[in-house]
């Protein structure tokens, strides 16, 4: 799953420290463990990886490719607190929509156009 947090001009971003894609930026992202919901899951990673308290508003889309054993779920969220980057991310960071980074995976642009047009 994937959060998506921001308030319409911006949008929270953490650069990864893992593979794939080690450097470059996504959402607050992360698997689902044995025992746990999606939306459980999300609030732990996005608690994990930007030190913020997360509540899952909405589900924004359901991302999968043929050949791909990954099938993402992607959350509106609403977040609140200190943010510091965890122990997948170098850093987090807001960013506006007309100044994003460079990107680790080329979904992520079709993910923030399903957010902003929901």
């Amino acid at each position: 799953m994937a959060a998506l947090a921001g308030d319409g001009e911006h949008v929270l971003l953490c650069r990864r420290a893992n593979e794939p894609g080690s450097g470059l930026w996504s959402f607050p992202a992360g698997f689902v463990d044995r025992g746990e919901t999606p939306e459980e899951a999300l609030i732990r990673e996005v608690a994990e990886e930007t030190g913020l308290e997360a509540e899952v508003s909405r589900l924004i889309g359901v991302y999968a490719r043929s050949g791909d054993a990954v099938v993402l779920l992607a959350y509106d969220v609403r977040v609140r607190g200190d943010l510091r980057p965890g122990d997948d991310a170098n850093d987090v960071q807001f960013f506006t929509f007309e100044a994003l980074p460079d990107l680790a995976f080329a979904r992520d642009h079709q993910i923030m156009r399903d957010w902003r047009e929901t």
